[in-house]
């Protein structure tokens, strides 16, 4: 039975899950072992679950998968994550690669390409899409000054810099809690700061907002 590789479906269009859970059936080593909708979802069922390979869809509604994974690697650093998505944008791949993920694969992957990622998962191999590849590429032969703050980043660290607290943000930005700590990571990180009060400093030194 140790050879039965647990999974878990996160993506938030129940078409999307059944057809992966119907490609899971077919292959014996392979087991089901619940879905989620989005990432609130996910973190939750994956302590309950306990699942060795989790396929993440990354633009989810209330938690996107980036966010998910983020906590999901700290919380259970044992489980794998493989991003499973539509989209191959440069940062969106850094991202979720920098919080944990194992793999990213496009959703046009094969059926044979996806069980082998799985496998390779779950003995700590990574796994990534040509595109994923690609985009990787284009991220490594960016200055690092050119590495800057994204639309909403530049929103949440101008409510930084007005004395909002984490919980005060969400609420002006109708996002949630775990989401504004996934955008303030990010911040410290691109302004290579590492705590809030030099990241305010630094935003207003550098004329960042």
């Amino acid at each position: 039975m140790s050879d039965i590789i647990r999974i878990m479906l996160v993506d938030d269009h129940a078409v999307v899950r059944s057809g992966l859970s119907a490609f899971l059936s077919v292959n014996p080593d392979l087991e089901l072992v619940g879905e989620a909708e989005n990432g609130e979802q996910a973190v939750v069922r994956a302590g309950l679950l306990k699942p060795d390979v989790i396929l993440m869809d990354l633009m989810m509604p209330v938690m996107d998968g980036v966010a998910a994974t983020a906590a999901i690697k700290k919380q259970y650093p044992h489980i794998q994550v493989i991003a499973l998505t539509s989209f191959q944008e440069d940062e969106l791949v850094q991202n979720a690669l920098r919080v944990g993920a194992i793999g990213y694969l496009m959703k046009n992957v094969s059926a044979r390409e996806l069980a082998a990622a799985i496998r390779a998962a779950k003995e700590g191999k990574v796994t990534l899409s040509p595109e994923a590849t690609q985009a990787l590429v284009h991220f490594s032969q960016q200055p690092q000054e050119a590495e800057i703050l994204t639309e909403r980043e530049r929103e949440v660290l101008k409510l930084m810099v007005e004395g909002l607290n984490n919980a005060e943000i969400a609420e002006r930005l109708v996002v949630s809690l775990s989401t504004i700590k996934y955008h303030i990571s990010n911040i410290l990180m691109k302004l290579g700061v590492d705590n809030r009060v030099a990241a305010v400093t630094t935003a207003m030194n550098k004329k960042l907002v």
